[in-house]
């Protein structure tokens, strides 16, 4: 089955900004998080589907070669994947005799591959910063062999094909073609007795234990570079990087928006037509929250520099509380009563106690009309 589009999973334009891709990324991850959608298989392949897109886009280097070449870029079969030659090399490869550019030799050192790891943060923790413990499988140096992948006490020869170079030339009409060495791969070298250990690769498959220190303000989306820390290199190569990417979990009061946060306050019936003084939590402790009378469903109440700093800087956000009308339930026969009593003294008061109410009926009346005439 053909991968879609990275563009299209994160459902922007190809000139999206980063901010943008973030932005997106960060809305599908949410929504599709493990955590909320358990057990359902098509949410988690979504969110899948969107880390990967994400990894790629948000990565300059990586985003042009996907740009240039597609899917292939990132597979390792493909014009851009690791281990492939680019357009250069094979244009080189090809022409080189007929300009003059001669072969070239193939280093036998190859620089390890990049990991990329999901680390999963509580809101808490992303604010406020933290130290997280992650262990990783990776490829370490082998140590029996310094990574070079030959056994102690031998070291690698240059191939017999080749000589070294790791090319060999092939004649095709008057073209003179350079190809892979078919015996050493391109490497150049080749190993006569090989190391016991890691059987001549020069690294090793160790789980490995790292501390990240999480800065305060991080979100969904931003990636954390552990520089030398990735797969090992082959043959004595340096090591790749890690990429820790963050993946802020659902809260169970609080929802993120970049510096601000959200949540849905219930309140009585009572309260929100006499107000009242609430208690309302933050992620510093409770405050109070005044409610004023008469207040309406839906109300969004702003409580300033109650929310999060980025951690790119800038000025801390707010909480914004958003009041939920609570309707009682379980009434007793003499609450039934009162609010039956409530109900005809307001009758007789007219209209002018709920606006809203007598606002819709009559425009729902005007609809009416106008379709009967």
């Amino acid at each position: 089955m053909s991968k879609r589009d990275y563009y299209e999973v994160l459902g922007v334009e190809k000139g999206a900004s980063e901010q943008e891709i973030k932005k997106a990324y960060r809305r599908i991850a949410m929504k599709n998080h493990p955590d909320r959608n358990p057990d359902d298989a098509e949410a988690e392949g979504r969110f899948k589907e969107a880390n990967e897109a994400y990894e790629i886009l948000s990565d300059k280097e990586k985003r042009a070669a996907y740009d240039q070449f597609g899917h292939d870029s990132v597979n390792p079969q493909g014009f851009g994947g690791a281990g492939a030659q680019g357009f250069g090399d094979i244009f080189g490869d090809i022409f080189g005799d007929i300009f003059g550019g001669g072969g070239r030799s193939r280093s036998h050192v190859q620089r390890g591959a990049d990991l990329s790891y999901t680390l999963d943060l509580s809101l808490e923790d992303a604010v406020k910063g933290s130290s997280v413990k992650i262990r990783i499988p990776t490829s370490v140096t082998c140590e029996s062999c310094d990574g070079t992948g030959a056994k102690p006490g031998t070291t690698p020869e240059d191939c017999a094909t080749c000589g070294g170079v790791g090319q060999v030339r092939m004649r095709q009409g008057p073209f003179s073609v350079q190809q892979t060495c078919p015996r050493c791969q391109g490497a150049g070298k080749t190993i006569k007795d090989p190391c016991d250990k890691c059987h001549g690769r020069g690294a090793v498959q160790e789980n490995k234990t790292l501390s990240v220190k999480v800065p305060a303000g991080v979100d969904t989306g931003d990636r954390i570079r552990l520089t030398g820390e990735g797969e090992a290199g082959l043959h004595g190569g340096p090591p790749g990087d890690l990429f820790v990417q963050m993946n802020v979990k659902a809260h169970p009061i609080f929802e993120r928006d970049g510096r601000d946060l959200y949540c849905e306050i219930p309140i009585s019936f009572t309260d929100a037509a006499l107000g009242g003084e609430l208690e309302v939590p933050t992620l510093e402790g409770k405050v109070k929250l005044k409610i004023p009378s008469e207040t309406q469903t839906g109300k969004l109440f702003r409580l300033r520099g109650k929310g999060v700093t980025s951690v790119r800087g800038g000025s801390q956000g707010d909480l914004l509380c958003r009041v939920v009308v609570e309707t009682p339930i379980h009434l007793t026969k003499r609450q039934k009563e009162i609010l039956q009593e409530f109900e005809e003294i307001q009758t007789s008061q007219g209209n002018r106690q709920s606006p809203r109410k007598t606002s819709w009926f009559d425009g729902v009346k005007k609809f009416v009309d106008t379709l009967k005439s």
